[in-house]
């Protein structure tokens, strides 16, 4: 399976949230991401499953949601 562009609204209301929601990804092997903290966007490109990395954003303690696909 090849490379997803995935996208997930994540509570984040500073760059500290940001940086948490970063360091867990990372953590998870999950390099390639971009993070809007205005909008609560964090967008993922991996070829992990998104419920999987869904799992991991609920592991940083913020209320998260799985968008769609882009």
């Amino acid at each position: 399976m090849g490379e997803q562009v995935y996208e997930f609204n994540v509570e984040m209301t500073c760059e500290g949230c940001a940086g948490a929601v970063k360091r867990v990804l990372n953590k998870n092997g999950i390099e390639n991401l971009q993070i809007d903290v205005p909008s609560k966007k964090v967008t993922v490109t991996t070829q992990l499953p998104s419920d999987l990395v869904l799992e991991y954003l609920k592991k940083t303690g913020k209320t998260s949601s799985f968008i769609g696909t882009k």
